[in-house]
């Protein structure tokens, strides 16, 4: 069993900066992958980045170049460094770890207010 608990939502102006972070528990050592998605109010839920265990990462396009995946991994912890929001950038966001299952968070909200 893998936990996921994210942090660092909240309420930001439109081209302000957040830093999500997503704290893994439990049996991490099978998970190979991990990322986040997001879903916003009245749509499906949408892949946003991903890290892998050896430091690859991937972005969907529409925030390339705005958001930054990162990892720590003495603490654990997966980051995502939002700059440049927008208010269609508005959604909840989930952390996933892939290991032999997908495991999720329970999400962070966070609100661009233009």
């Amino acid at each position: 069993q893998v936990q996921l608990v994210e942090s660092g939502g909240g309420l930001v102006q439109a081209g302000g900066s957040l830093r999500l972070s997503c704290a893994a528990s439990g049996s991490i050592f099978n998970i190979n992958a991990m990322g986040w998605y997001r879903q916003a109010p009245g749509k499906q839920r949408e892949w946003v980045a991903i890290i892998t265990s050896g430091g690859t990462t991937g972005y969907s396009d529409s925030v390339k170049g705005r958001f930054t995946i990162s990892r720590d991994i003495a603490e654990n912890t997966m980051n995502l460094q939002m700059n440049s929001l927008k208010p269609d950038d508005t959604a909840v966001y989930y952390c996933y770890a892939q290991s032999t299952i997908n495991y999720w968070g329970k999400g962070t909200l966070v609100t661009v207010s233009s």
